[in-house]
């Protein structure tokens, strides 16, 4: 793939891009403002090993509890700056947990796998001391964090059989489900990922387990790949017998759709929000 060509850049696709990601952050930064927070609660030992709690105004007894894991292509990204994903999930009365974790190329793609499995398995484990039902544990991610994101109910297929929280529902929004073309993408000085690596962790070809509803979202707007991807990662959970759904969310990109996420009146925000309340 040449520059101006790879589909797997978004910047070419989505002239506002920067526009947007300022309006991450800048909704971001007003609910953190008036939020009831909690941040960088370790979930491990490394400085990035850490999550943001926000509660809603009022928590009601055995609250649903949900994680965000955001994405940045697996070489970047803030959980700070994804803060406004949680208010469809505190307008459904959940608490909203969002997760940090290291970043490539300093660390590998199986420490990342690993650091939101741990992370997950921290909060579901620890759900009761901050007034949550650990059997009411939802997630969902963006891009490479819903990647990440679909590894707490995957396991590679050379890693054997790995200890997997419980999840009750996973929304996996514009997802990257076959890495084989990462390693030669505009990614490869930035992330660095081998063809090996893209291998052990491309979900349409491991081993997908039962547990989660699973619900994958596609912008109409969004590059071939993601839409390519996102069906096929449908079509494998069904030829096992698992139950998921295939959204395509019109007039959105790879950006905009996370808006979308985050608006509780916008259908995708209230698809967060039913889920939560349903977990």
């Amino acid at each position: 793939m040449t520059h101006g060509e790879d589909p797997y850049r978004i910047r070419d696709y989505v002239p506002d891009f920067d526009a947007i990601a300022a309006e991450f952050a800048s909704r971001s930064h007003a609910l953190t403002e008036r939020a009831n927070l909690r941040a960088d609660i370790p979930y491990g030992s490394a400085p990035r090993e850490t999550l943001d709690l926000i509660f809603p105004d009022r928590v009601a007894p055995n609250a649903p509890l949900h994680l965000f894991v955001h994405g940045g292509y697996w070489r970047s990204g803030e959980k700070a700056n994804y803060r406004l994903v949680a208010e469809p999930v505190l307008r459904a009365g959940g608490i909203s947990a969002l997760v940090e974790y290291d970043l490539m190329p300093g660390a590998r793609l199986a420490t990342l796998v690993g650091q939101v499995r741990r992370a997950a398995q921290w909060l579901h484990d620890n759900a009761a001391e901050f007034g949550a039902d650990g059997r009411r544990f939802t997630v969902s991610g963006h891009s490479a964090g819903a990647h990440l994101a679909s590894y707490l109910a995957a396991s590679g297929p050379g890693e054997g059989a790995p200890a997997l929280p419980t999840v009750a529902g996973l929304l996996l929004v514009s997802g990257l489900y076959d890495l084989s073309d990462i390693p030669g993408s505009f990614l490869k000085a930035e992330a660095r990922m081998t063809p090996d690596e893209a291998a052990a962790w491309t979900p349409i070809t491991s081993i997908q387990h039962p547990g989660p509803q699973r619900t994958l979202v596609v912008g109409a707007e969004e590059t071939r790949p993601f839409h390519d991807q996102g069906q096929q990662l449908r079509d494998l959970l069904m030829s096992h017998g698992l139950h998921a759904d295939l959204r395509i969310e019109p007039g959105l990109n790879h950006m905009s759709i996370v808006l979308a996420l985050a608006d509780p009146d916008h259908p995708l925000g209230r698809r967060l929000a039913d889920m939560v309340a349903e977990g």
